[in-house]
C-alpha cells in the first residue's frame, strides 16, 4: 500500500510538474517554431533559466527539506510552520533588495549585460516563488497533490496565455494597427525573451494568489531555538542544492563563458543545446515528479517498521520505469526531434547521452534517501561537490573545442560518479536490500537495445522502419520485464488482474 500510495502522489506531481516546467517544455515547440524567436534568443532564454534555479536555491536555502524533516515531530507542527514562514518571508524580502541593488553581477554570471530588463524580470521571478516554497511544500507534507496540481496547472495555463497573447497576437496586430493601446504594454523591437519573462512573472503573483492562505503564517510566532535546529539542517541542504543547479543548469552558462567565438555565437550554440535537451523531457519530468512525491514520503517511511524493504523496491519499480521511457525517447528519436524546428536538429546527438544522465540522477535522488533520514546530510553535499567538481572541469576543457557535447558528457560523468558514490557509501552507512545485479542488467539491456536499433535504423535508411524496429524492440523489453517481475507486478491492482 505503501509503494501505491507513492504511485499515486507521483502521478498527481507529475501531472503539476509537467504543468510547472511547460515554460520549458511545452513552450519548446512554440518558441522554436516561431519566426519571432531565434536560435540565439531562444540560446538567451536559456541563459536566464539556468541562473534562475540557483538564485532559487540560495533563496529557500534547503529550507524546504528542513521543513519535511521537522514537521515530522507532530507535537511542533505549527511551530514548524510558522517558523518556516516567517524566515522565508524576511528573508526573501532582504535578498530580492540585495540582488536587485547588484543586478551587474547577475548579468555578468549570465552573459547577458545587454539585457538589464530580462536580469529585473528574472529577480521578480525569482522572489515571487522564494515566497511560494513553504506552502507548496505544506501542500506536499499534508498529502494534497490534487490542490498541489490545481496551482502549478491553472498559473501556468495564464504563462502559456500570456506569452501566446505577446507573441503571437501583440506582433501581428501592431503592424496593421500601429497606433493601438496595446503599444502601452508591447513593442515591437523588444527582444521577444522578456515577453516571455513577463509571461512567468504573472505566472508566479497568480500562484502566490492562489496560495494566499498559506503564505501568511497562522500567527506571528517565530521560534529562534527551533529555526537554528531547522538551519544546521538546511544549509548542507543548500550547498547541495547549490552543486546540483551548477550540475544541471550551468553548462548553459559555461557556454558562454568559455566558446571562444563571437557572444552571439555562443547564444546559437546555448540555444542548440537547450532545445535538444528538452527532448529529455520524458525522463527529467518523471525524475521530477518522483522526488516531489518521495522526499516526504521517505521522511514518513523512515518511522515505520522495515523502511528499507520499501525503499528497495520503490527503487526497483523506478528504474524499470525509466528504463521503459529511456526506449521510448531514444528508439523514436525522429519522431521526437519534430518537437523542435529543424534549425536546431543538428545538436540530436546529445539527446541519448542526456537521457542517460537523467536516468543516473533519478537513482541518485532515490538513493539519497539514506543521507537524509540519517541525518546526515553531509554526506549529500560532498557527493554533490565531487559532481561539481566534474562538471566544471570537463567543461571547462572541451567546451572550447566541442561545444555542447562536452556539456552533455559532463552532465552523464557528473550524476553517474553522483549515483555510484551515494550507493557505495550508503550500503555502508544505512544499507538498502537492492536488487543491484538485477537492476544494472535492466539498464545495460536498453543501452544494448539503443545501439542495435541504431544500427538497424542505419540499414533501413527511413523514419518509418526506424520506428517500426523501435517499437519491436520497446515491446519486446516491456515483455521481457513483465515476465521477470511477474510476482511484482501482480501485487499491483492496475497491473496484477492482468497477469493472473
Amino acid at each position: 500500500m505503501s509503494v501505491k500510495k507513492l504511485a499515486g502522489q507521483t502521478i498527481w506531481y507529475g501531472v503539476s510538474t509537467i504543468a510547472a516546467k511547460s515554460i520549458n517544455y511545452l513552450l519548446t515547440p512554440y518558441l522554436t517554431y516561431s519566426s519571432i524567436v531565434s536560435v540565439a534568443d531562444y540560446g538567451i532564454m536559456g541563459s536566464v533559466y539556468s541562473i534562475v534555479p540557483l538564485m532559487n536555491v540560495l533563496f529557500t536555502y534547503g529550507m524546504e527539506t528542513a521543513y519535511f524533516r521537522f514537521i515530522q515531530r507532530k507535537e511542533h507542527a505549527e511551530d514548524v510552520n510558522n517558523t518556516a514562514t516567517v524566515s522565508l518571508l524576511c528573508s526573501t524580502i532582504f535578498l530580492s533588495v540585495l540582488l536587485w541593488l547588484n543586478q551587474g553581477v547577475l548579468a555578468r554570471a549570465a552573459s547577458l549585460e545587454n539585457f538589464p530588463l530580462l536580469i529585473q524580470l528574472s529577480i521578480l521571478v525569482i522572489g515571487l516563488d522564494a515566497l511560494a516554497a513553504i506552502p507548496l511544500a505544506r501542500l506536499r507534507n499534508e498529502g494534497r497533490p490534487k490542490y498541489f496540481a490545481f496551482v502549478r496547472i491553472t498559473s501556468i495555463l495564464v504563462n502559456v496565455g500570456i506569452t501566446i497573447f505577446f507573441l503571437s497576437f501583440c506582433q501581428p496586430y501592431l503592424n496593421d494597427h500601429p497606433d493601438s493601446f496595446l503599444r502601452l504594454i508591447y513593442r515591437p523591437g523588444r527582444n521577444p525573451i522578456s515577453y516571455v519573462l513577463i509571461a512567468n512573472v504573472i505566472q508566479s503573483a497568480f500562484s502566490l494568489l492562489l496560495l494566499a492562505k498559506w503564505i501568511i503564517p497562522s500567527r506571528w510566532s517565530f521560534n529562534y531555538k527551533l529555526w537554528k535546529e531547522m538551519l544546521v539542517f538546511a544549509l548542507p541542504m543548500l550547498v547541495v542544492g547549490i552543486g546540483g543547479t551548477i550540475n544541471e543548469t550551468f553548462n548553459r552558462l559555461m557556454l558562454g563563458w568559455w566558446l571562444p567565438y563571437s557572444e552571439n555565437y555562443a547564444h546559437e550554440q546555448t540555444g542548440i543545446f537547450n532545445a535538444c535537451y528538452k527532448l529529455a523531457i520524458l525522463i527529467s519530468l518523471f525524475v521530477q515528479a518522483f522526488r516531489m512525491g518521495a522526499e516526504p514520503f521517505f521522511f514518513k517511511q523512515a518511522q515505520g517498521q522495515d523502511p528499507q524493504s520499501v525503499y528497495a523496491r520503490v527503487m526497483k519499480f523506478f528504474i524499470i520505469t525509466i528504463c521503459i521511457m529511456f526506449l521510448m525517447v531514444s528508439l523514436f528519436l525522429p519522431v521526437w526531434k519534430y518537437f523542435i524546428d529543424d534549425a536546431y536538429w543538428e545538436g540530436l546527438a546529445v539527446v541519448p547521452i542526456l537521457l542517460l544522465a537523467n536516468m543516473f540522477l533519478g537513482i541518485y535522488y532515490s538513493l539519497s534517501v539514506w543521507y537524509k533520514v540519517t541525518s546526515k546530510v553531509v554526506a549529500g553535499v560532498w557527493i554533490t561537490l565531487a559532481g561539481t567538481l566534474i562538471t566544471i572541469t570537463i567543461n571547462w576543457l572541451f567546451i572550447p573545442r566541442f561545444s555542447y557535447m562536452a556539456c552533455a558528457w559532463a552532465t552523464f560523468s557528473c550524476y553517474g560518479t553522483m549515483m555510484v558514490i551515494s550507493y557505495l557509501w550508503g550500503q555502508k552507512v544505512y544499507p538498502v536490500p537492492y536488487a543491484t545485479k538485477k537492476l544494472v542488467a535492466y539498464m545495460m539491456i536498453v543501452v544494448l537495445l539503443f545501439f542495435i536499433h541504431k544500427g538497424l535504423s542505419a540499414l533501413l535508411k527511413n523514419d518509418l522502419g526506424s520506428s517500426i524496429a523501435g517499437a519491436i524492440l520497446l515491446g519486446t523489453y516491456v515483455l521481457f520485464i513483465l515476465k521477470i517481475e511477474k510476482n511484482e507486478f501482480r501485487r499491483l491492482p492496475l497491473i496484477g488482474k492482468y497477469l493472473k
